[in-house]
């Protein structure tokens, strides 16, 4: 039998209680299915630097190097605040994706039948809707020099990011999106703003490039990153793949989760490049919602962007591409059968809490299997 190694990485906040109803299915599926999987789990974020002084430590920073796949759950919080920029509960998970060579960034947005009226768009807009926004991860304005705030004197101060892409990095993240689109509806549509930024019209050359060179069976569209978050809101399924940078992922993938109705539906992962001798990945999953510590311990946090992380990991890292489709159909098939959590309910809805959340995808993953 395969072992397959995992390490969670909880976190702050609800992270906990969402890794939990993970864990539940692992547990079902290792005794149930004989899957193989092996679990270890650590600090981030500000756990861990209340235990370690560190977002991170470097312990559990090699056990995510050695495992085969990451699954983490959300940082931070009023709590730390006030704590050095350097050892905020973010850093923990910059230093994952810069560490393990994170670059690409899968973001689903799925608007389940059961859930069109949840959202703030009118049902027949976003009723069946299925985009793939794929996020360069590791440079662009978040990692790029300088960095720094400079004291100009007389009372005044200047902040600087720098927007910095390479080559090479605009072609391998337009080369995973060409990949995906071609398992989807093969179409990808490349923003930035090749208008006012010189950054932005390098990606737009070297996109079409690759467009070229290799994926001309793809259909390639361009469009300005402000006039495609317009575009997510207006009429969302036009699109199939997106691919955009760091800076305009982050915001395009926050507008397009809430045309699904909550944050606490959507899954997300992060892919670093193919091993050339072994083929796999080092990659991270994580739901797209933050820590909520204003509803930490209550029970009442949605669970099904964590689950739908694990169905992600299932797919990408260990081609359990059977298991991830069941566990995708579980979590439609516990929402047509009316069980919400507080953040999804609406008239005719039953009422559950976390736990019930999980364990209702648990048993109606074992009914499909």
């Amino acid at each position: 039998m395969a072992t397959r190694k995992l390490l969670l990485l909880p976190g702050d906040g609800i992270g906990p209680e969402a890794m939990a109803e993970v864990k539940k299915l692992i547990e079902m599926m290792n005794a149930d299915f004989n899957t193989g999987f092996q679990t270890e789990e650590g600090l981030v974020g500000g756990s861990a630097y209340d235990a370690h002084g560190q977002a991170i430590s470097d312990a559990d920073m090699e056990k995510a190097m050695a495992a085969d796949a990451v699954l983490f759950g959300a940082v931070g919080g009023p709590k730390w605040d006030g704590v050095p920029y350097e050892v905020r509960p973010e850093a923990g998970l910059l230093r994952l994706r810069k560490d393990m060579e994170l670059f690409a960034n899968l973001r689903p947005a799925i608007c389940y039948p059961a859930l069109a009226a949840s959202s703030s768009l009118k049902p027949d807009v976003v009723e069946g809707l299925d985009i793939l926004i794929v996020r360069e991860l590791t440079g662009g304005v978040y990692f790029g020099e300088p960095k720094e705030i400079i004291d100009l004197g007389n009372g005044q101060k200047r902040g600087i990011d720098t927007q910095v892409y390479d080559t090479f990095e605009i072609e391998r993240i337009s080369g995973v999106a060409f990949e995906l689109a071609r398992t989807r509806s093969n179409k990808v549509c490349s923003m930035e703003k090749h208008n006012v930024m010189k950054s932005g019209v390098l990606w737009k050359e070297v996109v079409a490039q690759t467009h070229k060179a290799k994926y001309s069976d793809v259909e390639l569209t361009h469009m300005l990153a402000d006039a495609g978050g317009m575009q997510l809101v207006r009429w969302p399924k036009q699109f199939d793949v997106i691919v955009t940078d760091n800076l305009f992922g982050d915001m395009l993938s926050d507008v397009a989760a809430m045309l699904t109705g909550s944050l606490g539906m959507l899954p997300s992962a992060s892919l670093g490049a193919p091993d050339p001798k072994t083929g796999s990945r080092k990659a991270l999953y994580e739901p797209v919602h933050g820590s909520a510590p204003d509803i930490a311990g209550k029970g009442i946090a949605n669970p099904i962007a964590m689950i739908a992380s694990f169905a992600m990991c299932l797919r990408y890292s260990f081609n359990m591409v059977e298991e991830a489709d069941r566990l995708e159909k579980a979590i439609a098939g516990v929402l047509d059968d009316g069980l919400r959590t507080k953040d999804i309910l609406s008239d005719g809805g039953t009422e559950v809490s976390t736990s019930q959340m999980g364990d209702a995808v648990v048993a109606k993953y074992k009914v499909l299997a």
